[in-house]
């Protein structure tokens, strides 16, 4: 039900002249898919104040319900089509009138935590690019058809939401920049192994997928009591999102997760000073994958003691700040970090291997990230203690990873079965931080268990081949010689 309805949305998305690629699809159904979700949680939330005998205030005043403009029904139950709006009517409405009320939102919620101000919020940072009122009627018919209300809905959405989001990723210049792939966030969060009473932060937050991975897994932990329940929903998950876009796509994707309010704030990380950052700004948990290759201005660099254009590196010395001692991290970065001889990176990782223990380097594959032609690494490191050993664990597929043979759980398993001991194998080793070159501090994966097959051949055999291609060519030359 709800594949074929994203997909008849893309349909009638494509055609509109205001919609022109897989971004504009994905930001337009989740304004409307947003409006029918709130919809559903009012009437949820009125029942079960009914059912405790007490009165509930509704968000949505009666003018602005869905029920009023988008789907107002006949005694038959469905749609009537003589109240419904269309056309433009509709545009209209939606424009200057349903835009502006819940953008008010913002500056009337009591706290930045509460669902209020995340609809002013949402509605502040995007408009309606839907140019037809006909074909926005087509959207909101297809979209009142879903149902949000049990917890197999929810979980449906949100898994097809990702779906979204990954072919938007797929479509962008940057494939990483809005989706990770499911399986390695999957992993990262059972290696770093968040605990209830944690708070979780991600200051490149993007579409959400750590945030909601961590919910996931913290959600099957244990059995929640009633505090545990109300602690993730509005002390766990914490996080920061430069691009408007992303940031709305985070806060919707959290919301089909099933966290009503996420903390998640439209602002840019970097631009924070590090020398501002205080204890009570730290967190326990930090679960982020940084832009590659994204350049900051001189000015944004003036924040970070070790001054770099490399949005990356300015990322992770903000990670390492804001960790809490003792605090956890999974960071995705490009491999280069781990060899770059420019200062600034050597620096970086002097000062990671000083303040925290580096205990884990995942080296993954190129084609992990699709549409994205970077090679990548998760460094795992808990803040406090120097690094005295780091553990490598280089991903052997066994095969070309890419858009269609992507990465999956099973790939992972092995690391996550080796981690917990940091034992040694084909894939995996160790090196001592006595032992890297205080120069350089050049942390390069290079494997010494793997077998170099071109370093094995017999000289012999080298030469029996060069001695065939010889052959080979003076036949070419001599049949070549015949036909002139």
């Amino acid at each position: 039900m709800f594949e074929q309805a994203f997909k008849n949305i893309d349909d009638i998305l494509h055609k509109d002249a205001g919609c022109s690629s897989e971004l504009d699809y994905v930001e337009q159904t989740s304004w409307i898919l947003f409006l029918k979700y709130l919809e559903d949680l009012e009437k949820d939330k009125q029942a079960a104040a009914e059912l405790r005998g007490k009165h509930y205030t509704a968000i949505i005043s009666r003018d602005y319900k869905w029920e009023t403009w988008a789907a107002p029904r006949g005694k038959d139950g469905k749609i009537d089509h003589h109240k419904a709006l269309t056309g433009d009517d509709l545009k209209d409405f939606v424009d200057h009138k349903l835009f502006p009320y819940l953008k008010k939102f913002k500056a009337t919620a009591e706290s930045a935590d509460t669902i209020e101000y995340k609809i002013g919020e949402i509605f502040s940072e995007l408009k309606n690019k839907i140019q037809s009122g006909y074909n926005m009627r087509e959207v909101i018919n297809l979209i009142d058809g879903l149902r949000f209300r049990s917890h197999t809905e929810k979980h449906e959405m949100s898994h097809l939401y990702e779906g979204k989001i990954q072919n938007m990723g797929n479509a962008g210049r940057n494939g990483g920049e809005y989706y990770t792939p499911r399986p390695l966030i999957k992993t990262i969060v059972k290696v770093v192994a968040p605990a209830i009473g944690d708070k979780i932060y991600d200051g490149a937050v993007g579409s959400a997928g750590f945030l909601c991975e961590a919910f996931e897994y913290l959600k099957a932990s244990k059995t929640l009591t009633t505090k545990d329940a109300e602690t993730l929903q509005k002390k766990t998950f914490y996080g920061k999102e430069k691009k408007g876009l992303a940031y709305i796509i985070g806060i919707m994707n959290m919301i089909l997760h099933g966290v009503e309010a996420p903390n998640i704030v439209h602002t840019n990380t970097l631009a924070e000073n590090l020398a501002d950052i205080q204890e009570k700004n730290r967190y326990n948990i930090v679960l982020a994958n940084p832009p590659f290759g994204g350049k900051e201005r001189a000015e944004v660099q003036q924040n970070f003691p070790i001054k770099t254009g490399e949005t990356a590196f300015l990322f992770l010395q903000h990670f390492i700040k804001i960790l809490k001692a003792g605090g956890r991290a999974g960071v995705v970065i490009k491999n280069t970090f781990l060899s770059n001889t420019d200062n600034a990176s050597v620096s970086l990782r002097k000062q990671l291997l000083a303040s925290c223990n580096l205990h884990t380097v995942l080296d993954l594959p190129g084609g992990t990230f699709t549409g994205a032609g970077v090679k990548t690494v998760v460094l795992f490191f808990e803040k406090g203690s120097p690094t005295r050993k780091i553990w490598y664990y280089q991903l052997n597929a066994g095969r070309n990873l890419g858009k269609t043979n992507p990465l999956n759980e099973k790939d992972l398993a092995e690391f996550v079965k080796l981690q917990k001991t940091k034992a040694n194998s084909e894939n995996s080793w160790s090196v001592s931080v006595a032992d890297i070159d205080t120069e350089t501090f050049d942390l390069s994966a290079k494997n010494p268990n793997k077998k170099d097959e071109a370093a094995l051949r017999d000289p012999k055999d080298i030469l029996a081949e060069m001695k065939e291609l010889d052959e080979e060519t003076a036949e070419i030359l001599k049949t070549i010689k015949g036909l002139v």
